[in-house]
């Protein structure tokens, strides 16, 4: 099976200019007087991998609970596309949610998925292509937090957005705000964009899917440094550091730090950063919404709220938006 051809600019991102990014992201992040490293480098293959088995664990419930809504609401979700809609999953990694909303509407025009792990972002796309063959599909290996280009060929029909996963909560809101809004320039005036939203609960639910027994976030975590080892040439010493995450309730959302166990050094582009015991890489922040305050954030990027789905413990939200 393979992709539609009719797309002609769905291209890779560039390999040198994507490490260069890489290492300067990474010597500003460990410049910081509190250091930190961007979350979206979590993802190449090992940690799309890492991040597919946390979805499995019996502790991280936003996975499953995403995809129960998209399972008893996703009719009503789907109707809200527009006929003949090209549909652009942001940040796309597993094809498993949007299949949800795919087999109740037949009539898309297309499917775009975006991602920054092209080997991943390639495979899925060829599974979605052999099970959805009436289906356009055109992958584009692209940061979606940055100006990128959809693909040449599609048909001049609405576009609608796919943005699921509660990633939104990975950015501090004006950072969120700012995204809503760069989505909305990319998908254009009357679109319309589907989001999953992760909901404020109980402090010992969120620390314990953030922190599971077997270690698996953990490993997912610090797969942040075996990347940076591997790719970039640092010398470090990835068992150094270990995994922590707790739920910052002033700040309404989850951190996850690698913590130094000991005095140690990280060595990368000539340079060298220092790091007492008990110092901390700040990797993640996971916010968390009630439903008016991610209203409210949208409706400062320009959208338009239109609908919003929970499950019957409402530990999870996914929310219809259009752009006027």
């Amino acid at each position: 099976m393979t992709i539609n051809p009719v797309f002609t600019n769905a291209k890779p991102l560039a390999a040198r200019d994507a490490r260069q990014q890489f290492e300067d992201d990474v010597v500003a992040g460990l410049s910081a007087p509190q250091k930190f490293l961007s979350a979206k480098y979590f993802y190449d293959a090992a940690g799309s991998d890492l991040f597919e088995a946390i979805t499995r664990q019996p502790e991280y419930y936003p996975t499953r609970t995403e995809l129960g809504i998209l399972d008893t609401k996703g009719a009503e979700i789907a109707a809200l596309l527009p006929t003949r809609a090209n549909l652009v999953e942001l940040g796309s990694g597993s094809t498993v949610k949007v299949r949800r909303l795919l087999v109740h509407r037949p009539d898309l025009a297309a499917y775009v998925p975006v991602d920054v792990s092209e080997t991943f972002l390639h495979s899925e796309a060829e599974a979605l292509a052999a099970d959805f063959p009436n289906l356009a599909i055109a992958p584009v290996a692209a940061d979606f937090t940055r100006a990128f280009t959809l693909p040449d060929g599609l048909s001049h029909d609405a576009v609608a957005g796919f943005f699921p996963g509660s990633t939104i909560g990975n950015f501090e809101p004006p950072q969120a705000t700012h995204l809503l809004a760069h989505f909305g320039r990319v998908l254009g005036l009357g679109a319309t964009l589907i989001v999953g939203v992760d909901l404020v609960k109980d402090k010992a639910v969120l620390d314990a899917a953030y922190d599971d027994a077997a270690g698996v976030t953990a490993a997912f975590n610090r797969n942040l440094l075996v990347r940076i080892e591997r790719e970039l040439g640092a010398v470090l010493d990835v068992e150094g550091f270990s995994h922590r995450a707790f739920f910052n309730e002033e700040a309404s959302r989850i951190e996850m730090h690698l913590v130094s166990g000991r005095s140690q050094t990280i060595r990368l582009a000539g340079r060298t950063f220092a790091f007492a015991e008990g110092e901390t890489i700040h990797t993640e922040n996971s916010y968390k919404y009630t439903l008016e305050s991610f209203r409210t954030l949208a409706v400062a990027a320009g959208w338009t709220p239109q609908a919003a789905w929970t499950d019957a413990e409402g530990l999870f939200s996914i929310h219809a938006l259009t752009r006027a």
